[in-house]
């Protein structure tokens, strides 16, 4: 049986991931209100969504990610810096 701190620790863990990667996803993606759910798209969409998200976070500015994420949308300069960061290592 595990200690309750090796419990605690476990929970803040876990909780640790869901408020870095899911919540960002569910809010900035709406990734919970999705309706692809057929063949490997689920999966596929995912994956795109993670790596956007990763992209958006290396931006160095002060703004915010949802900021971030509509300007990407808006702005094709600001994409295209950006993706020009992006190392292919």
């Amino acid at each position: 049986m595990p200690t309750p701190e090796t419990l605690l620790t476990t929970v803040r863990d876990h909780w640790a991931i869901e408020n870095a990667l899911h919540w960002h996803l569910d809010v900035s993606f709406r990734e919970d209100a999705a309706r692809n759910r057929s063949d490997n798209a689920p999966a596929n969409i995912a994956v795109l969504r993670r790596r956007a998200l990763d992209v958006v976070r290396r931006d160095p500015s002060k703004t915010s990610l949802s900021i971030k994420l509509k300007r990407v949308g808006w702005d094709d300069n600001f994409l295209r810096q950006l993706l020009d960061n992006i190392s292919m290592s």
